[in-house]
């Protein structure tokens, strides 16, 4: 199309703008470009230095690192330099300040047996957490149970631990034991796993579409209530879709996904679909982008973990021990599975060291995609209602966030995608502090 310009009177017109129009746009424009040329080009050092100064002011925290209580010991413990994706070592390397330890529960029958042994296995991941900031280390980590804690540890030089229960299996019948599990500092609690609970459906179930309670049980009610009464955070990132639905219909509280991503960039049943995501900025709670690999991308990761798979059974063989899936691991006996986890974590040390030999491997799920996966549920939500999760030594870690000593890296995306310092605050910790503060306060204006 031809531009068309003409006189009528005093005036010109060009595409229908008169000509002060015109002179005040080519002005308009000569600004902006006089601004871009100005705005500073950084250098990669600079860049590095910019971040490592916001990853030092700002307070991080990650809400999803299991546990595996041999590692709570007198004689080996989290202040060595252990196999473990999260000790305090790599928590103080990495600048890691908060750490959400989680008393999990692999799902298994809905018998009294079985709530009995969840009982104790809860019970004894708890001890564990105690034992490592009141007696193993109480001079480098201290446990939080409020925000205000959280701040006031930081400040004095220490490591914060909290505690997250992954399964709400343990509490049996007995509804009685989610005070019990709060006053242990329990502060959030998710009301399934994987499989079906006596108070929760789970996200499996989309699997083979058998449902065992349509959402929640007649007790998870009971137990949401309860959960707002005392003030524990209400975590979905492992129920279905629909008891996600009733809990936030029941809450009277902020709820969040402590460890979840986005559906629409990953199809898998432990994401949230736009619909979730909609929901959660409604009901004020707030989505912990998890940096699991299979939960980020599909591709990258079926054809890097086909070659790390294999190389990994190779190297298990060679160990004497027996390889898994990780949806097999709940059939699996507490001496097995802690059998299991001991050559898993040597396999995985040994297999680390040999890819960096190998050539041409597929590429890894990075830091990248997991930022993709924060952009998307800022589009979505808003960045008040986003954060961040590791799952680290329960599958979790990507190329470049593998273990807390790299923590860095993903504040060094999020500066390199343009984010301010008070956004990134919010990710790492402002928004799940807020949440839980919310959810305390609202448990508190109930007594009254």
């Amino acid at each position: 199309m031809k531009n068309v310009e003409y006189s009528s009177g005093k005036k010109s017109f060009f595409f229908g703008f008169d000509a002060q129009s015109v002179l005040l746009l080519i002005s308009g424009l000569l600004l902006i470009a006089s601004c871009t040329e100005m705005t500073p080009k950084y250098t990669e050092d600079q860049m590095i230095a910019k971040a490592q100064k916001i990853h030092d002011n700002v307070l991080t925290l990650d809400t999803h690192c299991d546990i595996n209580i041999k590692n709570f010991t007198d004689s080996i413990n989290y202040t060595q330099e252990l196999e473990s994706q999260i000790t305090l070592p790599k928590m103080k390397k990495g600048g890691l300040d908060v750490a959400w330890f989680i008393v999990y529960t692999g799902q298994d029958s809905l018998t009294d047996t079985g709530y009995a042994a969840a009982f104790e296995n809860a019970m004894s991941k708890f001890e564990a957490i105690h034992r490592l900031t009141e007696e193993i280390a109480p001079d480098q980590i201290e446990l939080a149970t409020t925000s205000e804690d959280v701040q006031r540890i930081v400040k004095s030089g220490k490591k914060v631990a909290m505690i997250g229960i992954e399964n709400g299996y343990p509490i049996g019948l007995d509804i009685n034991n989610v005070q019990k599990f709060y006053d242990l500092g329990g502060r959030y609690m998710s009301l399934s796993h994987n499989g079906h609970s006596q108070l929760s459906d789970s996200n499996t179930g989309e699997e083979d579409d058998v449902w065992l309670h349509d959402g929640l049980s007649d007790l998870g009610r009971q137990v949401i209530a309860e959960m707002n009464r005392i003030g524990m955070m209400i975590d979905v990132s492992h129920p279905s879709k629909e008891a996600m639905r009733q809990m936030i219909s029941l809450s009277n509280a902020p709820i969040i996904a402590s460890h979840s991503s986005a559906r629409a960039l990953c199809n898998h049943s432990r994401n949230l679909d736009d619909e979730q995501l909609g929901w959660m900025k409604k009901n004020g709670g707030v989505v912990q982008t998890v940096a699991f690999r299979s939960y980020l991308n599909t591709e990258k990761n079926d054809a890097r973990s086909k070659v790390e798979t294999e190389l990994g059974k190779e190297i298990m063989d060679s160990l004497g021990g027996t390889w898994y899936e990780w949806r097999d691991l709940g059939a699996l006996s507490a001496e097995d599975k802690a059998s299991f986890y001991s050559n898993y974590e040597l396999m995985a040390s040994v297999r680390s060291e040999k890819l960096k030999s190998l050539t041409n491997l597929p590429p890894a799920v990075n830091v990248s995609d997991f930022v993709d996966h924060i952009d998307y549920l800022i589009e979505k939500m808003g960045i008040e209602h986003v954060g961040i999760s590791s799952d680290f030594d329960g599958g979790g870690g990507i190329d470049g966030w593998n273990d807390a000593s790299e923590t860095f890296n993903v504040t060094l995306e999020l500066v390199r995608r343009g984010y301010s310092e008070k956004e990134i605050e919010k990710l790492w910790s402002g928004n799940l502090l807020r949440v839980l503060d919310e959810v305390q306060e609202i448990a508190k204006k109930a007594l009254l």
